[in-house]
C-alpha cells in the first residue's frame, strides 16, 4: 500500500496543480492503507485557499458522518503549541510583556529548582532547555489534580546540559502556557480566544468543545466500544483540565488555514489590522536552533528544517526557511514562506488505525502533499 502511495504521488507530480487530480489520490491512499478513517486538507497562500476538501468519515464506519472541511473538528494535539501557545507568546513579546531571553523564573517564580534559574523563555521555545521530553504516565496519574501536576512541572530540572541540543519536550510547552498566564493575567484559553482566534475569524477553534459539536468532532479513542470525541487525547493536558500549553485545542481545517494565512501575512488579520509586528513574526519563524547532522532544527515554537526524520512530514521540496508542526493525533501544518504556500492536513490517526505503522504512512502522506504543493506552486510562476 505504501508503494501505491508513492506511485500515485509520482504519477501526478509531473503535472501538479491545485486540484483533486493532484492531491486526492495521496490522501485517499492513506485511508486505504488504514492510517486514518478520514482527513481534511487545505492548501493555500496568504490571500487565498487554493484547495480544500474533506475525505472519508469520522470513523471506519461508512454510516458515520463524512468529513466536512468547514465543520469537522479535530483534536490538534501538539499543533496547539503553535496555534495557541506560540502565537500567544508572539503577541506578549511584541507588547513587551515577555522577554525571550529572560529566565522563565521571571514569570513563573516556582520554577526555581537546581539548574533551572538560567533557563530562558527562548530555550523553552526552541526545546533546548535540557528538560525531559514528557512526564511519565505514572507521574501524571499519581498527581491528585492539575495543581499537583503543575507542582511536578515546576520542580523539573534539566536532564542534559542546557542549550546543548534539541530535545522536543511537552514540559517546555506546559511551562510556556504558564508564562502566558502569568504575563497576561489571563488563562491561556481566554487569552488566545480574545487575542488570536476571534480577530482571525477562527470561530470553530478553541479548548473544551461544547457538547453540541461532539457529533461532528473526529474521535481519537474508544471507551467501552464507543468512539470518544471532544476529550483531549493528551494525558498531560487532560490532567490539567483539558487546557495546556502543549495540547487541547480543537479546530477545523478551514480555521487552521486562516491561522496559516495570518502567519504568511506576517501578523495581519483578515481585515488588514495588525495583531503582531512583522519583525516579531519573522523572529519566531526563523530557524533558531540546529546542532547539525541528522538532528532536528527548531524555530521559536515551530519545527524547522531539517526535521531530523528519515521520512519528513515537510517532504523534500519545501524550502530551507520552511516551518511547521505536527500533532500525535494525526494533525499537521507546514508553511513554505519562500513560495508563500501552506499545507494543513488534519486526521484522526489516533482512532483505531488499521495498519501496523500508521504514523509512518501518515508522514509519507504529509511529505507527498508538501512536495506536490511545492510543485504546483512552482508551476504557477
Amino acid at each position: 500500500m505504501l508503494g501505491a502511495l508513492l506511485q500515485s504521488a509520482i504519477a501526478v507530480a509531473a503535472a501538479a496543480r491545485f486540484d483533486g487530480a493532484t492531491f486526492d489520490p495521496v490522501v485517499l491512499d492513506g485511508i486505504r492503507a488504514g492510517a486514518y478513517p478520514g482527513a481534511a486538507l487545505a492548501i493555500g497562500t496568504a490571500d487565498s485557499i487554493l484547495y480544500i476538501k474533506g475525505y472519508g468519515h469520522l470513523t471506519w464506519s461508512a454510516s458515520s458522518p463524512a468529513v466536512d472541511p468547514q465543520r469537522t473538528l479535530y483534536d490538534l494535539a501538539s499543533v496547539t503549541k503553535v496555534v495557541a501557545t506560540t502565537s500567544a507568546l508572539m503577541i506578549l513579546v511584541d507588547r513587551g510583556r515577555v522577554r525571550l531571553d529572560a529566565p522563565v523564573a521571571t514569570y513563573v517564580p516556582e520554577f526555581n529548582g537546581p539548574g533551572t534559574n538560567a533557563i530562558t523563555v527562548r530555550q523553552l521555545l526552541t526545546h533546548t532547555s535540557g528538560l525531559r521530553a514528557d512526564l511519565t504516565v505514572d507521574t501524571i496519574r499519581g498527581a491528585r489534580d492539575a495543581a499537583a501536576l503543575l507542582r511536578v512541572v515546576y520542580a523539573e530540572t534539566p536532564r542534559i546540559t542546557v542549550g546543548s541540543r534539541v530535545v522536543y519536550s511537552d514540559v517546555n510547552a506546559v511551562l510556556l502556557g504558564e508564562v502566558v498566564r502569568r504575563a497576561s493575567g489571563m488563562p491561556l484559553d481566554s487569552f488566545v480566544a480574545h487575542e488570536v482566534f476571534a480577530p482571525l475569524g477562527m470561530t470553530e477553534t478553541g479548548f473544551h468543545p461544547a457538547r453540541a459539536v461532539l457529533s461532528w468532532t473526529a474521535p481519537t479513542g474508544v471507551w467501552r466500544g464507543h468512539p470518544v470525541a471532544g476529550v483531549v487525547n493528551d494525558p498531560t493536558a487532560a490532567k490539567l483540565g483539558g487546557m495546556s500549553g502543549n495540547a487541547g485545542v480543537f479546530s477545523t481545517v478551514q480555521d487552521v488555514a486562516r491561522f496559516a494565512q495570518f502567519i504568511l501575512k506576517r501578523g495581519l488579520s483578515p481585515n488588514g489590522s495588525r495583531i503582531v509586528r512583522a519583525a516579531t513574526v519573522d523572529t519566531f519563524i526563523t530557524r533558531a536552533a540546529w546542532f547539525g547532522g541528522k538532528s532536528e532544527a527548531r524555530a521559536l515554537g515551530w519545527q524547522a528544517v531539517p526535521t531530523g526524520e528519515e521520512v519528513s512530514s515537510a517532504g523534500t521540496r519545501f524550502g530551507v526557511h520552511s516551518f511547521g508542526h505536527t500533532g500525535w493525533t494525526g494533525t499537521s501544518l507546514w508553511v513554505d514562506p519562500d513560495r508563500g504556500v501552506f499545507v494543513v492536513l488534519l486526521t484522526n490517526r489516533a482512532f483505531q488505525p488499521r495498519t501496523r505503522k500508521p504514523f509512518t504512512t501518515l508522514k509519507r502522506v504529509r511529505g507527498r502533499l508538501a512536495d506536490l504543493a511545492a510543485e504546483a506552486s512552482d508551476a504557477r510562476r
